[in-house]
């Protein structure tokens, strides 16, 4: 789930009336404002693809820590290489 405010008085202002629970970590983000002219989002694709890894990065993942190396196993059964 994807949040957005802005900060008013030091603090951060959900949209919507938006509110999370007491002791919830958060990641923020600072996301540079577009010109009042320019609704469309300013940012560059690597700019867009450096906020997404950066969310997947902070997300757990149940992954196998060898998929790399061992992905036809996986995927196909294959023997493992390690």
């Amino acid at each position: 789930m994807t949040y957005h405010g802005t900060v008013q008085n030091g603090h951060v202002v959900l949209e919507n009336g938006a509110s999370l629970p007491e002791g919830t970590l958060v990641t923020v983000v600072p996301v540079p404002r577009a010109a009042e002219s320019d609704v469309s989002d300013a940012r560059t694709i690597w700019q867009k693809l450096a906020d997404l890894g950066r969310q997947v990065e902070s997300e757990p993942c149940d992954l196998p820590s060898d998929l790399a190396a061992n992905h036809d196993y996986y995927l196909h059964g294959l023997p493992k290489r390690q």
